[in-house]
């Protein structure tokens, strides 16, 4: 049975000579990395965590990012990845409601180490001290791909996260499907730049250890230092949303660097602009663009558009691409029944990915998951080749920049201020964001756009908080 334990024992066995993370001034091999992260195990034991217990982190990319990842999931712990950009509030609501005993965290956890019962800083010299206080421990080899590996948490229609329930299974299912629409070799170098809390962030990780491969580490986004890292490391391969896509072609064509090594970008969570893809093409004239389509419950993985820079202009450069194999993808009429081909409707799937509900949230999890099959909320058409074409979401979120935002987060942040009457927000168009959070507001007095946006920046992440 496929779990995380699987990548971590073939790289045991076939890597330990080859170099397994690189992040800043630091380089690791598959033998030091595969040690710390038997380290980690019993470091857990030592904070008084079992099996099936769960563990957060909050933090930036880093090395510990990717041993928390790889060692409380192959211990048998649950891990909970935090999203960096998250309010105080949003932060503490994942971390009551997953019940997390221990937070990992690179920054003062402030009001946040009142919510669990132990706190590792990484930043510090705690988190190394725990290290070098144990000896290795053992993966738990009696795990089974049904197990729980992760709660992922993600926007919710009510104003509450949902903690997406992801197993060892749905991971490695999407590992394999990670490796179909973007395949890779012991040899190659993967140059990881999107956030590693979310599930498409950390889609690289289980596959290039089980490959043996490289990877580079940017721990925050910037495009002069992306560039920087695909020249000096010979980056192989990475994956973004259009928002650092298109970032990053501006810097190229302004500031152009050797990215002849670079072969493969993935990129997805919201679209991209054409005149962006267009650009791309020319800054990165030997790269291939693989255009991605899931979500964090379906771990994330369903559909991909491969080699999208030979398809420029054409229909199909609009699509999503064909289902990965292993996954399933029907549209659907709203009584169930699957739509005919060029007829819209809501896009269902199901497969090994597919998560095993919502955390705590029977009802949302039966809403989602009928018969077997996950229901997206987005609504899409497929052709006679089974390319699937997305045309709205039937959910109330904006994608802004990679990130989910739904519509009544931002409201109910707006209607908290005494001088709303009536807020509506709802996405627009935007060059760099893909789309961009607008709200309309009457007000019960006087009240400026100013005024309202940083009360909003109090309640919510930066990236909910309106635009206009």
């Amino acid at each position: 049975m496929a779990t995380f334990v699987d990548p971590l024992r073939r790289a045991e066995r076939v890597a330990r000579r080859r170099e397994a993370l690189v992040c800043g001034e630091v380089r690791l091999g598959y033998a030091e990395f595969l040690s710390r992260c038997r380290r980690l195990v019993s470091g857990l034991a030592e904070l008084g965590t079992g099996r099936g217990d769960r563990v957060a982190t909050l933090a930036a990319n880093s090395i510990p990012s990717v041993e928390l990842y790889c060692a409380t999931s192959a211990s048998g712990r649950v891990q909970v990845p935090l999203n960096t950009r998250w309010a105080d509030a949003e932060l503490g609501y994942a971390l009551e409601d997953s019940g997390a005993k221990v937070l990992f965290v690179d920054r003062d956890p402030g009001p946040l180490a009142d919510v669990v019962e132990r706190v590792v800083r990484l930043d510090l010299a705690e988190y190394e001290d725990l290290l070098r206080a144990v000896a290795e421990g053992d993966f738990d080899e009696s795990l089974t791909s049904d197990d729980v590996a992760g709660l992922f948490y993600t926007g919710g229609t009510t104003g509450a996260s949902k903690g997406v329930v992801l197993t060892h299974g749905n991971l490695l299912a999407n590992t394999y499907h990670t490796q179909m629409l973007m395949p890779l070799e012991a040899e190659d170098c993967y140059l990881v730049q999107a956030p590693l809390f979310h599930a498409a962030g950390s889609n690289s990780l289980l596959q290039c250890i089980g490959l043996g491969a490289r990877q580079v580490i940017l721990e925050a986004f910037d495009p002069g230092a992306f560039l920087d890292l695909v020249e000096r490391e010979g980056a192989t391969a990475t994956l973004g949303v259009p928002t650092m896509l298109a970032a990053t072609v501006d810097e190229e064509l302004a500031r152009p660097r050797d990215v002849s090594s670079l072969a493969l970008y993935g990129h997805g969570a919201s679209p991209v602009a054409i005149e962006v893809l267009r650009r791309a093409t020319e800054a990165f004239p030997a790269t291939h663009f693989v255009h991605l389509y899931g979500a964090t419950e379906t771990a994330p993985l369903l559909t991909g558009l491969r080699h999208e820079e030979r398809l420029l202009g054409g229909e199909r450069q609009k699509s999503c691409g064909q289902p990965v194999i292993g996954v399933e993808v029907v549209v659907r009429a709203p009584d169930g029944t699957a739509c005919k081909d060029g007829e819209p409707g809501e896009v269902t799937a199901r497969g090994a990915n597919i998560m095993a509900g919502y955390w705590n949230k029977p009802a949302q999890t039966e809403a989602a998951l009928r018969d077997g099959w996950y229901w997206t909320g987005d609504i899409g058409r497929l052709d006679e080749d089974g390319y699937l074409f997305l045309l709205d979401r039937s959910k109330d979120m904006i994608v802004s920049g990679g990130e989910n935002v739904y519509c009544t987060e931002v409201e109910d942040a707006l209607y908290a201020h005494p001088m709303v009457l009536e807020a509506s927000v709802f996405g627009v168009p935007d060059e760099r964001w893909g789309e961009a959070v607008h709200a309309v507001v009457v007000p019960r007095g006087p009240v400026t756009a100013d005024e309202l946006i940083s009360h909003c920046r109090g309640r919510i992440a930066g990236y909910k908080v309106p635009r206009t």
